[in-house]
């Protein structure tokens, strides 16, 4: 049946036929009752066939509402490709088009040709509900391949990678189809229609009436005014008519219930992966989309301004970007360097003016130099994981359970007085990845920071990201009970401080201070309570004991 409704669609370009694998059905796209019966008799009479269509779906799309930076990476063992695109919101009704920045320098013109052509190949699709994307500008900024692992294929990866991971980045949003309508009905039923159509969440023109009729021009969704036009029949008896005209696609009016009865995860989707391959060790490795920037091979343009030093601004609420890293060789290494490079031809000792058989001798691998991130100064982080400590101590559980709120303000008042004591730079994480559109919130509390995560972000990975950048470059040490997370972060070369520890370290930094304290001023007293011959007497018996001291005459 497939085969012979592909030939109706070669000769009507205006309909389009598809085969869903997993259902295993034959999906045909159409506008409304009237096509539909039309194929019916068409099929019927052509192919000898009774055909029945069941209940169609609407055909959503997607599109973004910011410019974001997507980056795609395929480096399995002996492949090569990295591509960087810009993802732009279009016009709308423009549909998809396709740009290349990327210097010739950078990559080379016949690979650039290349992604543009992986663009347009396919049919991508978005993030919320797995629909085709649309209204969007797309612009090869950035790419790299290998002279020699580099294949055709591989930037088919890459290509869809970078858009993939773009769209995850993105704020996104849903498309419907839209009608314009023509209503045209009695004049006293005027009210009715225009109840209608506000309750199918379309919008209207003010009516003109002429000659008993009543007209009504305006759009609406093409979810609610499938079945309209039985609906003005049977209220106007026959005497109203409905015309219906295809206005392109808008916002959707229900998104979140829409998003919600479909359930398309997309990182879930193999067919269209959101991570990238990057290579290490001889063998290849996923890396989440979210993860993506931090193992990059080019720098983006979103990068342009570095900083050495993580920093947080409170008057944006925003953290400052961190990029650099310097890069240093310690003497042992330079030294190794430099004696395969100057002494690589000197030979065996002896006389070198004579000849001589050569000498047999093991041959080794030379050493691996690797590099390693210089502290640019001992700056001190301590990063705490917020609900973990409050649910690890009892006093702030027994109060989360109670109200969550003050439980929060008390254990940023303990950080407060303890960093005060410390000295160090103290941030404290929260998650708010489940508030749907929150973004990454970052404030000053006092002499600390406070970090809210972002959507789809925990405060797990806030820590981990940091500290993987400034790791190895600060003395960081984090404070968290969570044993995956302890991993990762000593991986990255922090150190570690569980919540238990924390809360002891506390009240031990406490009662030191108090002890520091108690101590001074017991000085202080004791100072004030030693007594002098001269401190009661009266100024003029005082004068006269100095004078008897000063001439050593005791006679008064």
């Amino acid at each position: 049946m497939l085969k012979k409704l592909r030939l109706i669609e070669e000769e009507e370009p205006e309909l389009h036929v598809g085969w869903n694998e997993k259902t295993k059905d034959i999906l045909i796209k159409v506008m409304g009752e009237v096509q539909i019966e039309v194929l019916k008799t068409r099929i019927e009479e052509r192919f000898g066939v009774s055909v029945d269509f069941g209940t169609g779906h609407i055909v959503y799309r997607e599109t973004i509402a910011d410019t974001v930076e997507g980056v795609g990476h395929f480096e399995p063992l002996r492949h090569y490709a990295e591509v960087h695109l810009r993802l732009e919101p279009g016009e709308e009704g423009s549909g998809l088009s396709f740009f290349t920045e990327c210097s010739e320098d950078m990559l080379a013109k016949n690979w650039q040709r290349l992604v543009l052509t992986h663009l347009k190949e396919k049919e991508h699709v978005g993030v919320l509900t797995g629909s085709a994307i649309t209204d969007m500008k797309i612009t090869l900024v950035a790419g790299r391949a290998h002279v020699k692992h580099t294949e055709g294929g591989d930037f088919r990866q890459a290509t869809y990678r970078a858009l993939r991971q773009g769209l995850m980045q993105a704020k996104s949003v849903l498309l419907e189809p839209w009608y314009d309508f023509r209503l045209e009905i009695p004049e006293e039923l005027i009210g009715r229609a225009m109840t209608d159509i506000d309750r199918r969440y379309g919008t209207m023109q003010p009516p003109e009436t002429k000659d008993g009729k009543a007209y009504l021009s305006g759009s609406a969704p093409v979810a609610t005014m499938q079945d309209y036009a039985k609906d003005v029949t049977a209220y106007t008896r026959g005497r109203g008519r409905l015309s219906l005209t295809l206005a392109g696609y808008r916002p959707c009016h229900n998104a979140e219930e829409v998003i919600g009865q479909i359930g398309y995860d997309p990182e879930a989707d193999l067919l269209n992966p959101t991570g990238s391959v990057f290579c290490a060790h001889g063998a290849g490795f996923i890396v989440p989309w979210q993860e993506v920037k931090n193992y990059m091979h080019i720098e983006g343009q979103e990068e342009e301004n570095h900083s050495l030093e993580p920093s947080f601004d409170g008057s944006t609420g925003r953290e400052r970007p961190v990029y650099a890293e310097e890069e240093w060789l310690d003497p042992e290494e330079i030294d190794a360097i430099l004696d395969r490079t100057y002494h690589a031809n000197k030979k065996e000792s002896g006389s070198t003016r004579k000849w001589s058989r050569p000498k047999t001798r093991p041959v080794y691998a030379d050493p691996v130099v690797r590099s390693a991130a210089k502290k640019v100064q001992e700056k001190e982080y301590l990063l705490v994981d917020g609900y973990n400590v409050i649910f690890a101590w009892d006093e702030l559980n027994e109060l989360a359970k109670v109200n969550l709120d003050g439980a929060r303000g008390k254990l940023l008042d303990i950080l407060c007085d303890y960093q005060g004591i410390r000295g160090c730079e103290l941030i404290v994480v929260f998650d708010a990845y489940r508030v749907a559109g929150h973004p990454t919130e970052i404030s000053d509390y006092h002499n600390i920071h406070v970090v809210f995560t972002k959507e789809a972000e925990t405060a797990d990975q806030f820590i981990e990201k940091f500290a993987h950048e400034n790791g190895r470059r600060y003395r960081v040490t984090v404070a968290t009970s969570d044993g995956l997370e302890q991993i990762i972060i000593r991986g990255a070369g922090c150190a570690l401080i569980s919540s238990r520890e924390l809360e002891a370290e506390i009240a031990d930094a406490k009662k030191r201070m108090n002890e520091n304290y108690v101590n001074h001023k017991a000085a202080q007293v004791q100072e004030k309570t030693k007594t002098y011959l001269l401190d009661d007497l009266d100024e003029k018996m005082a004068e006269q004991i100095k004078k008897i001291r000063e001439d050593g005459d005791l006679s008064f």
